[in-house]
């Protein structure tokens, strides 16, 4: 008697946890990335560019996202700024700014880049748009005084709008030839992993803060 209730017991058990429902699929994460041609992917096919190898790396990892390349190459801070509204389209939950590397080059008047910038983080707040800042670092060629007004702008904007910031965004890959194309600026596939797996991390932390929020 006691083995058949026990019986009954377990078949019951097995039948509730078979008819359990594993509730929806969370829905993806729709980002874009808004940048310049290291964003872009100059020189690469569109499944090397680094909007294209962050998405497959995070769904390696379980993080599914709908990814939007609004890289163009040669666009400054103020350029992003212009096309802000049209390149992070409506229902955007989060934005990747890797902008300023052109301004550097050109070496636009940091000011003119903070304000950018700053113009951006901005707009994107004022839409409840989620934004990690990606920081650059100036070419020695302009001197150290421009150096020390361009590489602060964007600690102290991460730290004025209370938005995550990955430091550099060409981080393990700047000034090495083997992970750079011929021009010694623009990363190589090769250079792209790399600066997609150091990141990473930042990535996810970025993003499950985002989906602590919709829960």
């Amino acid at each position: 008697m006691h083995i058949l209730v026990l019986g009954l017991v377990l078949v019951t058990a097995g039948t509730a946890l078979a008819q359990t429902p594993e509730g929806p699929e969370p829905k993806p994460i729709k980002m874009v990335v808004l940048g310049d041609s290291l964003s872009a992917g100059l020189g690469l096919s569109a499944s090397s560019a680094f909007p294209a190898r962050l998405q497959k790396s995070l769904k390696l990892n379980g993080i599914s996202v709908d990814m939007i390349n609004a890289g163009v190459s040669g666009d400054t801070s103020s350029g992003g700024r212009d096309r802000l509204d049209w390149s992070v389209p409506e229902g955007t939950d989060a934005v990747i700014v890797e902008l300023g590397a052109n301004d550097a080059l050109r070496g636009t008047d940091p000011a003119v880049t903070r304000k950018a910038l700053s113009d951006i983080l901005t707009r994107l707040k004022a839409r409840k748009i989620a934004v990690l800042l990606c920081g650059m670092i100036a070419p020695p060629n302009y001197g150290s005084d421009y150096s020390a007004r361009f590489n602060a702008i964007y600690p102290d904007l991460a730290k004025s709008f209370g938005v995550p910031l990955y430091p550099f965004f060409l981080q393990g890959v700047a000034a090495d030839a083997k992970l750079n194309q011929a021009d010694g600026m623009h990363p190589t596939a090769e250079g792209v992993d790399v600066i997609v797996k150091n990141i990473l991390p930042t990535v996810e932390a970025f993003l499950g803060a985002i989906s602590g929020q919709r829960s």
